[in-house]
């Protein structure tokens, strides 16, 4: 019921407990209860560790059995990217995720940080790491390092800015994994790429130097242990400059390196998939065991439904990327819904010729404005916390309404 409720477009629990007894009822089944409480109690047993632990299995099962065409080269790609998901206003939720120190208390929303490690081939979640929006421990480079554990050498990996730091890139070659990260502002407006060994134009290999300052994060046997040296290359393409681990220009050609960067934007469209599509950008639990619970149980949905677009790829010898998600998730709804007089041994074959039937485009250098034509309703925004608003319209009344 749980995972029912995060793949339903109405997300309530009262939606859930609904649709459940109605099913009971129409398979004559003794009817249940549409009280939720039952339900909700059940869910607060739920542990944790289980649902993490269902979506690491899934996402490494998953990647386990992807053929050699999902791959870049024979080597697996592991995308990672961070994002913000809000939870309900409340005293619990704030205390633990607290909002954003440059909104007034009572008119933000607490907010906790997601980092996820995402398969490019499958498109399957590896692992993601929960913390805090804002203080120690909630940045994204530490988030990153909890689950470190999940990358296995050979690994390519593949991140935006913030990743690409002197610590980690070591770490990463230390355990035999290679990584291509779009080169940091302060390292990037320093760019020359007329020191270091030349490879070709604006490419070149070029010697870091451990930080002298050891960072608050790193215990100081970690940072005696660094390497004070290491060898990066750094090119220019797409308009970015790019730092990587790979350091044979005849191995990897920089339009090779251009066109596998560009396949991280696929982390970008995996993350609006599960906070958009799935309905993971708004929680509605009330405390931050059950928010934290709501982030996995979307997540294992995230999944399961990559499971079926897998499996569909290949009857058509696809890519899992040429296949729409949201395509798949109104299919599986529609099928729960109304599969149940259907014959299921051979239905799971015909659900999956429905999959194949929808491609995404091809869109690469895509380009929109980030802003949005439909204009919304003309409420003037919340500047008081709501208690003292509802005073002051028990006062005064509603304000004119904006022309």
């Amino acid at each position: 019921m749980f995972l029912a409720q995060a793949l339903s477009a109405d997300r309530s629990c009262q939606n859930v407990v609904n649709d459940t007894a109605v099913k009971r009822v129409t398979r004559g089944l003794p009817r249940c209860s549409t009280h939720t409480g039952a339900y909700c109690r059940a869910r607060q047993r739920l542990p944790t560790e289980m649902l993490s632990t269902l979506v690491r299995q899934t996402g490494r099962r998953l990647t386990a059995q992807a053929p050699e065409p999902w791959r870049w080269r024979g080597r697996p790609v592991r995308l990672v990217d961070g994002t913000t998901v809000v939870m309900p206003d409340t005293p619990a939720n704030q205390a633990a995720y607290p909002q954003p120190q440059s909104q007034k208390p009572g008119l933000g929303f607490p907010l906790c940080r997601v980092v996820g490690m995402l398969c490019l081939g499958s498109g399957a979640m590896l692992h993601a790491a929960i913390g805090r929006y804002q203080g120690k421990g909630g940045d994204e480079q530490t988030l990153l390092r909890s689950i470190l554990d999940t990358l296995e050498p050979g690994d390519l990996l593949i991140g935006d800015a913030f990743y690409a730091t002197y610590f980690l890139l070591c770490t990463l070659r230390t355990r035999g994994i290679d990584a291509v990260f779009e080169q940091y502002g302060a390292r990037q407006r320093r760019t020359d790429f007329r020191c270091g060994q030349r490879l070709g134009p604006r490419d070149h290999l070029i010697v870091l130097h451990k930080p002298t300052s050891k960072p608050d994060w790193m215990t100081q046997a970690a940072y005696d242990q660094a390497p004070a040296t290491l060898m990066v290359r750094e090119l220019r393409t797409g308009g970015k400059i790019l730092v990587t681990t790979l350091l044979c220009p005849k191995d990897t050609h920089k339009s090779a390196l251009k066109a596998l960067f560009r396949s991280r934007w696929h982390v970008e469209l995996d993350l609006r998939n599960i906070k958009s599509t799935l309905g993971m950008e708004q929680l509605s639990c009330q405390t931050p065991t059950m928010a934290i619970k709501e982030i996995w149980i979307h997540l294992l949905a995230y999944n399961l439904l990559r499971v079926m677009m897998a499996q569909a790829a290949f009857l058509t010898d696809w890519l899992p990327r040429q296949l729409s998600f949201k395509h798949t998730l109104q299919l599986w709804n529609a099928w729960t819904h109304h599969g149940s007089g259907i014959d299921h041994d051979e239905l799971p074959y015909g659900l999956l010729v429905l999959i194949t039937q929808q491609r995404v485009g091809n869109r690469l250098g895509r380009m929109e404005p980030r802003a949005i034509k439909r204009r919304p309703k003309p409420y003037p925004l919340l500047i008081k916390p709501r208690a003292i608003a509802r005073k002051d319209v028990r006062k005064y009344g509603h304000p004119k309404k904006l022309k």
